[in-house]
This record gives C-alpha cells, sequence and structure tokens, in this order.
C-alpha cells in the first residue's frame, strides 16, 4: 500500500510512519524538512509540504494528517499570541489537504483529532463519540471544525475518518523528547509536583488503531486507553531507577474517559498498564 503522513516526524506522527513501514507500506513523509539520516527504522520517501500546500497526492492509497502547528510543547493554548494564523495554518490548511487528497483520487484520509473537541461536559462523564462537541479551547474548535469540513466531503470514492485520540505516551524519535520527559526530570531533582490524573494511549497503540481504520467504516472514532494518575506513573518510575523523592498526592478530580467501543469491534486491543510497564524503561535510559 502507498500511504503518504503527514507531520510524520512529530512526537506522534512518527509512531504512524513506523507502523507503516513495518507493515511494508511505500510511505512518503509529507514535512517541511527532510528527516535526518536514521530517524526512522528505514529510509522512506520525503516530499516538501507546509499547512497550506495542496500537494499532488495521485497514486495513493491512504492518507494520514497528523501535522499541526502550534507553540513547541503545546496543544491547548498553542496558538500562543497569533490565533488568526494559527486557524489559518491548521484548520483553512487541513482542509485545503483534505481537498487535494480528495481531487487527487485518494481513497481514504485518516485525520488525527483530538478528544479536546468534548471540552465542557462535567468532569467525569463518560465521552461517546454520538455526544455533540463542546470544545472550550481554540485547539478543540480547530479540531472539530476540521472534522465537520472532512466529513462534509465523504463520497462513494472517498472515506474520512476522524481519530479523537487522548494524550500519547512512548519514546521519542532520536533528538526529540518524550512527552514525560520534564516530569521525570522534575521527579528526580525533588521538585514539587502537582497532583493530575489523565488518560494516556501508547503510540503503538494509535498506530494500528489507524491501521484499522482504513477498512472501517466512514466516521469518528475515540482512541484511549490507559486512566493513569501521576503517582502511580511516579512510583513505576522510582521503581525502576530507585530515586526517592516525594510523590505527588494522588488527584481526587473526576475524569471523563473517552469510551471506545467502537474502535473495538474493528478489533482493536491496546497494550494497557503491561505496555505501559514494558515501555517505561525506554523513556529513562
Amino acid at each position: 500500500m502507498k500511504v503518504a503522513v503527514t507531520g510524520g516526524a512529530g512526537l506522534v506522527g512518527r509512531f504512524l510512519v513506523e507502523h507503516a513501514i513495518a507493515a511494508g507500506d511505500d510511505v512518503t513523509l509529507l514535512s517541511r524538512h527532510e528527516p535526518p539520516t536514521g530517524f526512522f527504522s528505514k529510509t522512506v520517501t520525503h516530499r516538501p509540504f507546509a499547512l497550506g500546500d495542496a500537494p499532488d497526492l495521485t497514486g495513493y492509497d491512504a492518507v494520514f494528517h497528523c501535522a499541526f502547528s502550534h507553540i513547541p510543547g503545546r496543544y491547548r493554548g498553542g496558538e500562543g499570541d497569533d490565533p488568526d494564523g494559527f486557524i489559518r495554518a491548521n484548520l483553512d490548511g487541513s482542509i485545503k489537504l483534505f481537498q487535494s487528497a480528495k481531487g487527487s483520487g485518494v481513497p481514504r484520509l485518516v485525520f488525527l483529532s483530538s478528544r479536546a473537541v468534548y471540552g465542557a461536559y462535567p468532569d467525569g462523564t463518560p465521552l461517546t463519540e454520538d455526544l455533540p462537541p463542546k470544545p472550550v479551547t481554540l485547539y478543540g474548535e480547530v479540531k472539530w471544525q476540521a472534522e465537520k469540513a472532512l466529513a462534509d466531503m465523504a463520497s462513494p470514492d472517498f472515506a474520512p475518518i476522524c481519530l479523537r485520540a487522548t494524550g500519547v505516551y512512548g519514546p521519542a524519535g532520536p533528538g526529540q523528547m518524550h512527552k514525560w520527559a520534564n516530569l521525570f526530570a522534575d521527579f528526580a531533582a525533588a521538585r514539587p509536583i502537582s497532583p493530575r490524573v489523565g488518560t494516556e494511549l501508547h503510540g503503538d497503540d494509535l498506530a494500528t488503531a489507524a491501521n484499522l481504520s482504513l477498512n472501517a467504516a466512514p466516521g469518528t472514532y475515540n482512541v484511549s486507553d490507559l486512566l493513569l494518575d501521576r503517582r502511580d506513573l511516579l512510583e513505576m518510575v522510582a521503581q525502576e531507577t530507585g530515586v526517592q523523592a516525594p510523590l505527588p498526592a494522588r488527584s481526587e478530580t473526576p475524569v471523563s474517559v473517552m469510551q471506545t467501543e467502537r474502535l473495538r469491534a474493528l478489533g482493536w486491543s491496546p497494550g494497557g498498564l503491561e505496555k505501559l510497564q514494558k515501555t517505561l524503561p525506554k523513556m529513562l535510559g
């Protein structure tokens, strides 16, 4: 299969590229810069791409759209002091890519959306794909508007998929920092750490979901796995490293967990706590 991945050199998109490589797909990375030698496990084709471009994608079997322009390290609030530029890049730019993919005859497009589209539901609300989105951040609003624009393009020859993913963890690529790098550094230095509990997802499991969705009905799919308290995570870090720093208090905040039955019906089965335990040493090296 011939696939193109936007944002494939990013912390999240890299997992989709590696999954496609392992499957034997012909992979094209659409990004501003060519990745350094050895960044991926196998050399991939690179084509220059920036949000707002309209690439000719004739001949591709699928496009995975992961590219997102934001302040480094921030998605919510990632617009900084330029909300208009944020919208132009991430909403207008995504719509332009969707149109190019459909116009080029690409049969499948998978858009990486976010649980941020749910937004304003009270803490502890079970989040299903049928709930009306209520984004409360510009990030969530842009993702939701892009979802709607893509869904409106659906046709017998163009099947759009939106994956609403929670926070993604896993080892970072060469020269990158994984999502918990600063947290682990604060813990090692015995700096105060605030309580937090949230949902997490291994990047490999997201990539598996994206691949399964290529043969699924068009629509929206929640992608989430663990409910993880920061205290429990750092307890595991302490066991691996021997760090004896104070642990944060356990969070008392109820969490709205995304329901994933729709995706699990396709055969998706994430790795859960066992996968986190196996992955953690690779993130501590």
